[in-house]
């Protein structure tokens, strides 16, 4: 039996490791199957598509990106989800911040009770359950028919941010808070100056989470733009391809049509590609 210099059986050794990436491999295959498919059937046609004989398209279709770029209106529906996902990301950035920065930098009456509704309201559905409240209340505050009641609900939806920001806040040490007290700092100052250039990583995964649920969500700008089509997201427009003229599934269209919707998240991704690698830096040295 051969023993390394450390001890451990050589057979064994590889053999975990074997068994390690062919693990990860089949995770892989798995993971990026349905996004290759997706890809190959955008090329097809319809026909060809339904059928599913074969892997690759025996005719490349690239006109059915075209097509699916004119009958989705995608120029004006790209711009409303980004312009949703930007300001949403931005907004609940934002709020969720400051609002651990609060709880977890200071005392206040109250302060376990709102962190006990704040982790409440990850166990709340929002379609499901407070939809037509939140509609009736963007009635009332005449937002329902613009994309700021849509912006408005999925800020509020911020707790995961929140608790996510929290724990960042817990590796950033207290001294520093200290420090700039004593250089005249106040309070929200070190929020701005200090804290917040520390939270970049954070921010950074954070903010993709959040760029992506709201890129991805369906249920509330399709009730928002009912009445107005040309404020529908890329994501309700999607859904209008599925069916053609005479009622026919274009499944073909619609799956051009999501690949062109997976472009924006990519770039986001790569933008925030950095933050998944960095830790906070910081440190006080005396």
């Amino acid at each position: 039996m051969r023993i390394t210099k450390n001890g451990v059986n050589r057979s064994g050794y590889i053999a975990a490791h074997t068994v390690k990436w062919l693990f990860l491999l089949i995770i892989a295959f798995f993971t990026l199957f349905p996004i290759v498919m997706a890809i190959l059937g955008s090329f097809k046609t319809n026909a060809e598509l339904t059928t599913g004989a074969t892997l690759l398209p025996s005719v490349w279709q690239f006109s059915n990106y075209a097509t699916a770029w004119k009958q989705a209106n995608f120029a004006q529906f790209t711009w409303n989800s980004l312009f949703i996902s930007t300001v949403v990301t931005a907004g609940t950035l934002l709020v969720a911040s400051m609002s651990a920065y609060a709880v977890d930098r200071s005392s206040f009456p109250g302060k376990r009770l709102y962190a006990a509704l704040q982790g409440s309201t990850m166990f709340i559905s929002i379609g499901a359950v407070v939809l037509r409240p939140q509609f009736d209340l963007m009635v009332k505050l005449g937002l329902n028919k613009s994309l700021w009641g849509v912006i408005l609900i999925l800020i509020s939806a911020h707790a995961t941010v929140y608790f996510m920001l929290i724990g960042f806040f817990k590796a950033i040490p207290k001294d520093l808070d200290e420090a700039a007290y004593l250089d005249g700092c106040n309070f929200y100052t070190v929020y701005w100056r200090i804290i917040l250039p520390l939270l970049g990583p954070a921010l950074g995964v954070t903010g993709l989470f959040t760029f992506r649920g709201a890129w991805n969500e369906y249920i509330l700008p399709l009730v928002f733009t009912m009445t107005n089509p040309k404020l529908q997201t890329l994501t309700v427009g999607l859904a209008n391809l599925r069916y053609g003229i005479g009622a026919a599934a274009e499944s073909h269209l619609m799956m051009a049509g999501a690949c062109l919707s997976f472009l924006p998240i990519l770039v986001v991704y790569v933008l925030a590609n950095k933050s998944f690698i960095q830790v906070t830096a910081g440190g006080v040295k005396g």
